[in-house]
Order: structure tokens, then sequence, then C-alpha cells
């Protein structure tokens, strides 16, 4: 099963480790508000604080574990450019690669999320031919997306034209 997923050539480009940083930041964020709000509920205004206690004791375990799997997902992107094509992975229970053509890319889009701005980071989204071929790489250093931005769509830009 593994050999679907390897391919030769150059070394995989990884994602910014800001970008694990950021979904660990609201991931505590998230699962902290909820958690807690649901523990101050249930000792305030139903006066149960063993279950207060309970439904901390849940969301801190659920918080390791999603701490545990960003970083493993983290870890599992990325992308590889080729001399016709961009191959892009990510998954770890659900694994995926897509490979994009160059002569197929339609627009290859940089955006940025004020969130993703504040950890110095940017998702390069691509737009084929086929909406099922469409793909992003999220988690880039603004530098790199704008590289890969660029170069990708001037090999697009050849392969479209027959160059």
């Amino acid at each position: 099963m593994e050999e679907l997923f390897a391919t030769p050539g150059a070394p995989w480009q990884r994602l910014s480790p800001n970008y694990r940083s950021m979904r660990r930041l609201t991931s505590v964020i998230g699962i902290g508000v909820v958690f807690l709000a649901g523990a101050l509920i249930a000792g305030l205004a139903a006066g149960l604080w063993w279950l207060a206690g309970v439904i901390i004791v849940v969301g801190a375990a659920i918080l390791v574990a999603r701490w545990i799997v960003v970083g493993r997902n983290w870890a599992s992107w990325g992308y590889l450019e080729r001399e016709e094509d961009l191959y892009i992975t990510n998954g770890v229970l659900f694994r995926t690669m897509v490979t994009v053509p160059y002569g197929r890319m339609q627009l290859v889009e940089v955006r940025s999320t004020p969130l993703q701005r504040a950890y110095g980071l940017a998702t390069v989204q691509l737009v084929t031919a086929s909406a099922s071929t469409d793909a992003a790489i999220p988690g880039l250093l603004p530098e790199e997306a704008a590289r890969l931005r660029d170069r990708l769509s001037e090999l697009g830009e050849a392969r479209a034209s027959g160059l």
C-alpha cells in the first residue's frame, strides 16, 4: 500500500512549523471554551460540581488527543514540484495524494486569513480544469507561497500554450 504514495525524485517540501502552532492554538481555545463553559454551567447553574470536574477531565483528555493529532497531521502534509506536475499529499488515517498537471491549472491563488497572517502563513489554492483536482497547500511562509504561485503560474501558462 505504501507504494501508492511513494514518488521518486526530490524530497517533499513540508509546511511551516507555525502552521502546527496555529492549529494547536485554535484547538486549545475551541476545546477550552466549550468544556469550561460546560463545567461552569454544570457547577454554577446545576450545583453539580462533581460533574464539572468530570467535564474538565474529559476536555483535558480530548485536548491532549487533539494536540497529538494536529502534530501528526501537520507532519503528513507535503508537496513535490516535478517537471510536468505537482504532487500534494496529506492525511494520517485517510491518506490523499493529488497530482496536479501544470497544463491543467487555470488559477493559482494565495490567500491568508487574519489568524494566518498573525502566524506569518499563507495558503496556495490551485484551481484546475476539473473541480475534482482542485487542491490547496496551507501553512506556507508568505515568501514560499509567492514563489510557488509565480512558478506554478509560469509553468501553467507554458504548458497550456504548448511550449
